[in-house]
């Protein structure tokens, strides 16, 4: 019979992933199978865990997907925060859809009961185009000229990425001119 050392019971598991590690696990995972595909069994198996060793860092998967959601939007300010006009901001806004469009999708058009970001994150994603469209459209109006931007480029990415542009012509041509236009009304 084997002899065990009494106090092994005792000592606590260590630590094998962080936090850190957890979220970009998922986060890869939700840009190659989608959110249907961020399973805490999916999570744990790129981590090299176990499920249940999850549970030490993330409450469930819906805290999990929170989490995405989070460290997406500060991505997405962190690129944004360099740009000072309305064009470099939308196309930037635009690039960052196209390099993660299931994270941007995540945070700008939520399924019903999807887990969403914490307000906070919403508000530094949005710092840059509030602060380009009060030099845009004056600071009375920068709320109105920061929704209109974002609106209108939500939109227009999003049907980029579902291929719903299917009459032709060109896509890059099309959002070149609606930006123009829609940068042009907001001064």
């Amino acid at each position: 019979m084997a002899t065990v050392n009494s106090y092994t019971r005792f000592m606590p598991t260590p630590d094998r992933t962080s936090l850190e590690e957890i979220v970009n696990a998922a986060r890869d995972l939700l840009e190659s199978e989608g959110l249907a595909g961020v399973t805490m069994q999916a999570v744990a198996d790129r981590v090299g865990v176990r499920a249940p060793s999850l549970y030490k860092r993330v409450q469930s998967r819906d805290d999990l997907v929170r989490l995405v959601a989070e460290a997406t939007l500060v991505d997405l300010a962190d690129r944004l925060a360099p740009k000072t006009t309305p064009l470099e901001l939308a196309n930037e806004f635009r690039a960052f859809a196209k390099d993660r469009p299931a994270a941007y999708q995540l945070v700008m058009t939520p399924g019903a009961g999807t887990p969403v970001a914490g307000p906070e994150f919403a508000v530094t994603a949005s710092a840059s185009i509030l602060r380009i469209a009060a030099d845009t459209a004056g600071e009375e109006h920068a709320l109105e000229a920061a929704r209109t931007l974002t609106a209108w480029a939500t939109g227009f990415i999003s049907m980029e990425l579902n291929g719903a542009f299917q009459l032709g012509g060109e896509v890059e041509d099309a959002w070149n001119y609606g930006v123009t236009r829609v940068v042009a009304a907001l001064s």
